[in-house]
């Protein structure tokens, strides 16, 4: 293994190099950074902006944005959708409500505001965020490695650079790495719900068209302007994962959303669903998150939930144990077995393609309460967002 380090005490107050100035390295920039830790954060963009479309963010994940002071900037630019439906070949098959009196709640957004919320906060608190550096790899003892040939010692070292992390890789503590036959293509549109026609606009609705080939349409309203469309299709259908999007076979099997689909002409991306899991989330001084640690399949819109509750996890954690190398593996101990179920309910519910079934089981982690925010009341007694 890569990873012999014995770890002494650290400091009260420490210094962290982040690689990946994404929403798991943002909150725990910001949690640490709440807690006396200098933070310094390396995004390998040459500029700060969210990759992607639309995002989910349930109950879990809005106690984590109360945390790390962006729930307010967050949850006023989006919208609160009261319920999922779900859709095959045209006919209601389900729909399951999410109203603050439940304590369930589905806030829905573009990744771009919640991105910009996260980066605000990390502003505030004095983190410091270096673009156009490209994290290539750690040493456990401590030392964030960069594409430029520079070395950045530090009390804590986080990988945040996603589902093929280089800071990951080089420590060897990736264990498996699975490719699904399905993916979606991520895009924005106008909402245009008077061009819609009739119909329950503001609700997340899973529209689904197994009759020729397996497609599938999740329709997001972000806010008043913004609709997330993103469209499942197979690995193999070149057609319809194609990009630029071909809005003529999309129109076609989902007529009644084609006024929208047409008006998506450019952008986005095909992404297969893939997920992975690691020998162990840290190796001496270095703690890997987010999707360098857990990807998942989008299929519970759990993937940033998850990811900025470990995060935050991280930093109470830290704030807990004094001596580092203790305090990281009660953070794993702690963390994993909800991440790992959600991540494995996910992949079998894209695996079968199965048909959306929101039940105890499946809403196990939007129900969590994440490490660091057991003192909160229920966020749903705070009025809901106007989107």
């Amino acid at each position: 293994m890569f990873c012999e380090i014995t770890v002494s005490h650290m400091a009260a107050q420490g210094h962290a190099e982040i690689a990946g100035a994404g929403f798991a390295g943002l909150t725990a920039a910001i949690a640490l950074a709440q807690r006396g830790w200098s933070v310094r954060v390396h995004e390998a963009s040459p500029e700060l902006r969210a990759l992607g479309a639309g995002i989910f963010i349930w109950e879990n994940g809005l106690r984590v944005l109360k945390a790390v002071g962006a729930y307010d900037d967050v949850t006023a630019g989006a919208h609160e959708a009261m319920v999922y439906e779900t859709r095959h070949d045209g006919k209601l098959i389900a729909a399951h409500s999410f109203t603050a009196d439940k304590g369930t709640r589905m806030l829905t957004m573009t990744r771009q505001h919640l991105y910009s919320a996260l980066i605000r906060a990390a502003q505030q608190h004095g983190v410091e965020i270096v673009t156009d550096s490209q994290a290539v790899g750690a040493m456990p003892e401590g030392v964030l490695m960069t594409a430029d040939g520079r070395s950045f010692p530090a009390d804590l070292v986080v990988g945040a650079d996603g589902v093929r992390s280089r800071v990951r890789d080089s420590l060897g503590l990736l264990q498996e790495r699975n490719v699904y036959g399905d993916g979606i293509v991520r895009v924005l549109a106008p909402r245009l719900k008077e061009e819609l026609g009739p119909g329950n606009w503001d609700h997340v609705i899973d529209f689904w068209n197994l009759q020729s080939r397996p497609l599938r349409i999740l329709y997001v309203p972000c806010n008043a302007q913004d609709l997330y469309l993103a469209l499942m299709a197979q690995v193999s259908d070149r057609e319809a994962n194609a990009i630029p999007l071909r809005t003529d076979i999309w129109s076609a099997a989902f007529p009644q959303l084609a006024p929208a689909i047409r008006q998506v002409s450019v952008g986005g991306r095909y992404d297969a669903y893939e997920t992975t899991k690691l020998v162990r989330w840290s190796c001496g001084r270095v703690a890997i998150i987010g999707d360098a640690a857990h990807a998942m399949t989008p299929t519970l819109g759990q993937g940033a939930g998850t990811a900025m509750m470990n995060a935050l996890a991280l930093a109470v954690a830290l704030e807990r144990e004094r001596a580092l190398e203790p305090a990281l593996q009660q953070w794993e101990a702690r963390e994993r077995p909800l991440t790992e179920y959600t991540q494995d309910c996910s992949a079998q519910i894209a695996n079968e393609r199965r048909l959306s079934r929101w039940d105890a089981d499946t809403l196990r982690t939007a129900n969590h309460i994440p490490a660091g925010t057991e003192h909160f009341g229920p966020l749903a007694a705070i009025p809901p967002p106007q989107g």
